[in-house]
């Protein structure tokens, strides 16, 4: 698998520079993942001469606390990722996601849905409050109904993916049981409002982009974002960093007095960019992106 994209071929797919974002949810800390994620998308970014935006994702207001989203900020300056905009937060854009929604509500068949994770009891929901006619209430998510048909891309750095959404999660769940925008919902929302046009983010997201491409048709979006999905750092049992199970984090980094340009290159080495651990400086992922 290619670890870097093909730059050139990439510069190719846009008339005007393209506009990514670094898109973080305040739920946990900063670690190694998340500086991974970042040296793709100011890498790609920066080499492309396309500008990055910071978007703070807490459409759960349950798990996401200010003071998570206040470190994650401080942790991207210190690190030197800058962004080219203010940083835009999910839980002020309340009423982007309800004209959104109310746009569905015109063309396409959005239902009330009772069921639970429980219910449901995989990842694919079956379809149980299609035609049950439920109404929509408090405690009661919100679906629209998808096609059968596929949905193809070309991603920067698999290649050709194809994959049909309806066979994957069934009817999407565009709010929540306790009133919350989903992620599904709330991102393709903002990527079109945002006029994001390359989306770069790891290879655990791959599954959600032909739901997200077949939503944003739905919405009016004609030309979907191109995507960049790249590779995890895995622990020894194969499973990915995450910031439930306490992995190391940029914080814990900081305090053992490493150096942002040692934990930028710790990450970059752990995913293939390099091919050692080396002192990396913010500023110069571009260059490692395009192999120079």
């Amino acid at each position: 698998m290619l670890i870097r994209p093909d730059l050139a071929s990439a510069a190719a797919l846009f008339r005007q520079p393209p506009v990514t974002r670094f898109a973080p949810s305040p739920t946990g800390y900063l670690h190694l993942g998340h500086v991974v994620n970042a040296i793709y998308v100011w890498g790609v970014a920066r080499a492309l001469g396309g500008r990055v935006l910071l978007r703070i994702e807490d459409h759960d207001r349950i798990r996401s606390r200010r003071d998570f989203e206040a470190a994650i900020l401080d942790d991207l300056e210190w690190l030197g990722f800058e962004p080219d905009d203010a940083p835009q937060r999910q839980s002020d854009r309340e009423i982007d996601y309800q004209r959104a929604l109310d746009r569905l509500r015109v063309s396409e068949h959005v239902y009330a849905c009772e069921c639970s994770r429980k219910d449901i009891g995989g990842e694919r929901y079956p379809g149980t409050c299609l035609q049950r006619g439920v109404e929509e209430a408090p405690g009661r998510g919100i679906r629209v109904a998808l096609d059968e048909s596929p949905e193809r891309f070309q991603d920067l750095l698999l290649g050709s993916v194809e994959q049909v959404p309806a066979s994957q999660c069934g009817d999407l769940l565009l709010k929540d049981r306790d009133g919350h925008w989903t992620y599904q919902f709330a991102v393709t929302v903002d990527d079109r409002r945002q006029g994001v046009d390359l989306v770069i983010r790891g290879e655990d997201l791959l599954t959600s982009t032909g739901r997200q491409i077949k939503l944003a048709r739905m919405l009016g979006r004609t030309v979907p974002p191109h995507f960049l999905h790249h590779p995890l750092i895995v622990k020894d049992g194969g499973d990915k960093l995450s910031k439930a199970s306490g992995d190391t984090g940029v914080r814990e980094l900081r305090a053992a007095g490493i150096s942002p340009e040692e934990v930028i290159g710790r990450a970059a080495a752990a995913v293939g960019l390099l091919d050692a651990p080396r002192p990396l400086p913010a500023a110069a992922v571009a260059e490692v992106m395009a192999g120079v």
